[in-house]
């Protein structure tokens, strides 16, 4: 059985860091590519930044890409995001998810989420 579970959320003040972790078990991390997603309140689900399981690349929405940073570590079976500069608007659950095919279309296996709020 599969199993993701994030960690890392918290409150901070606007221009904070955090780093969000997200653990995986019950698969052959290697061979996922890796997401995280975000959702604020009322809003719809955003595509955060991935990291591919064959060379590691990795892709950012325009809103993060300079500020947040993804990364694997495939002998701990772990999952970063380190987040920099953040704003209010980055206030949302984030998520972590994995796929064998795709970075952002539905993924199959997905963590439960933390909180993440940026006070202003």
């Amino acid at each position: 059985q599969v199993h993701m579970a994030e960690s890392g959320g918290g409150l901070v003040q606007a221009g904070g860091s955090l780093r969000l972790s997200c653990t995986a078990s019950g698969l052959t991390f290697d061979d996922y590519n890796l997401a995280w997603f975000r959702q604020a309140p009322g809003k719809k689900r955003e595509d955060v930044a991935c990291i591919t399981w064959n060379d590691g690349s990795t892709y950012y929405a325009d809103s993060v890409r300079g500020r947040f940073t993804i990364s694997r570590d495939n002998a701990q079976n772990t999952l970063y995001l380190q987040m920099n500069s953040l704003k209010p608007e980055d206030t949302a659950m984030y998520y972590c998810a994995a796929d064998r095919r795709y970075c952002y279309t539905d993924p199959r296996h997905w963590g439960q989420g933390t909180q993440v709020t940026v006070s202003s």
